[in-house]
């Protein structure tokens, strides 16, 4: 690829106020335009058993660049390799990127399939909005990477429980200093085999209830995926981890309001004090990222209809409260790369309170609507249960 010239600069630094009042038609992205070039050697696969998260990556990537004048260019898809950029790219100084975390499965027949890829295309498109970057046409993406997906099918492992993890990413490459919106992007996708978040079975963990940091806050960027809301996190999360625990619970306000837990959006069920049975999850305020397997969560917890379900307002307390009182049954994180991860303790302020996993099963590392909500989602994405999330592209 090409290296992004900082004479482009002295042309170009007007074109964001352009970008936002011009009625002119620009170019969108078009998968009937995809350009490809395949790789001279492919690397070999790693086996299942060796696959470290994020750490392998396939023959090939998916890249567009946007130019503010011009719009968006061909899509191609070239050889996995170093993106070249000026110094100076706005991605280096102010954080103009953000990015989607999906995956490709592979079916028992051989079929590809992704899961509600439209909500990541989506989410990707509000991103972007937030710091001003670029938005695209998501159906059209969403083909130029089932043509990636497809390409570099062979890095897709067969096993259940394994699958392609695919990075979209977007990023500002104008070289300049100005604290403007970029009138140059890049979006590329890359692709990492990877294997169970848990291999050897559920590993319930211990949460630090964390008042001292914030990740994020209403009418802020807590609910837009970009790279500084992760940031941001990584201190206390080596803080929490020197004290023997695997992630922040993340709190908000003077009350402790509940947020997330990790990058994961929080889920608790619970006898609430009305005596119901209620699965409730911090509501979407602008702070907490809407999660694709959040939001499948929800829906299926609502289509069994089989206790009560919430989106609303939580505070630490009234969780400890209900910790005491033997009222909490089950605490999970949900996310893409885990589905869901079981919670066995929260420390707050100086006190760890125990949270039950499965009464009936004492070595249990899971509760069992914990394990249900797992096993519905992975027949989902693996084909064996037929649902309109699951999207077969070859």
């Amino acid at each position: 690829m090409r290296a992004f010239r900082p004479q482009w600069l002295s042309a170009r630094v007007s074109q964001p106020l352009k970008r936002w009042n011009s009625t002119a038609a620009l170019a969108d992205i078009q998968a009937s335009k995809i350009q490809v070039k395949k790789a001279d050697a492919l690397k070999p696969l790693v086996a299942n058993k060796d696959l470290v998260f994020g750490q392998t990556f396939t023959d090939h990537m998916l890249t567009v660049e946007w130019e503010a004048d011009k719009g968006w260019s061909n899509p191609q898809i070239v050889p996995h390799g170093k993106i070249c950029l000026d110094p100076g790219s706005t991605v280096f100084h102010y954080g103009a990127g953000c990015f989607e975390g999906m995956k490709a499965y592979k079916d028992k027949n051989g079929k590809i399939r992704l899961f509600r890829p439209d909500m990541n295309m989506a989410r990707l498109n509000r991103s972007s909005h937030r710091i001003a970057l670029p938005n695209f046409n998501g159906d059209e993406l969403l083909k130029c990477i089932s043509e990636y997906v497809k390409l570099d099918e062979r890095w897709i492992p067969n096993e259940r429980g394994y699958s392609l993890y695919l990075r979209p990413t977007m990023i500002g490459t104008q070289p300049t200093l100005g604290v403007t919106a970029p009138n140059r992007a890049l979006l590329f996708v890359i692709g990492s085999p990877v294997g169970p978040y848990y291999k050897t079975g559920f590993n319930a963990v211990a949460l630090k209830a964390t008042t001292e940091y914030v990740r994020a806050w209403p009418r802020g960027t807590g609910d837009a995926k970009i790279g500084g809301n992760y940031a941001v996190g990584l201190l206390p999360q080596l803080l929490a981890a020197k004290q023997g625990y695997q992630q922040n619970l993340w709190l908000f306000g003077d009350d402790h309001q509940l947020t997330e837990v990790g990058a994961m959006n929080l889920f608790i069920l619970w006898k609430n004090t009305q005596g119901e049975t209620e699965l409730v999850t911090p509501p979407l305020d602008g702070s907490i990222l809407p999660g694709v397997t959040r939001d499948s969560i929800l829906s299926l917890a609502r289509s069994w209809n089989e206790f009560k379900v919430s989106e609303r307002k939580l505070t630490m307390p009234e969780l400890r409260d209900a910790v005491k009182d033997g009222r909490v049954k089950e605490i999970f994180g949900a996310g893409t790369a885990c589905i869901v991860s079981p919670v066995k303790l929260i420390e707050y302020m100086g006190e760890e309170l125990h949270i039950p996993l499965d009464p009936s099963n004492p070595s249990s590392q899971a509760g069992p609507l914990t394990k249900r909500f797992n096993d519905a989602m992975m027949d989902i994405q693996y084909g064996d249960v037929e649902h309109p999330w699951s999207k077969v592209i070859n």
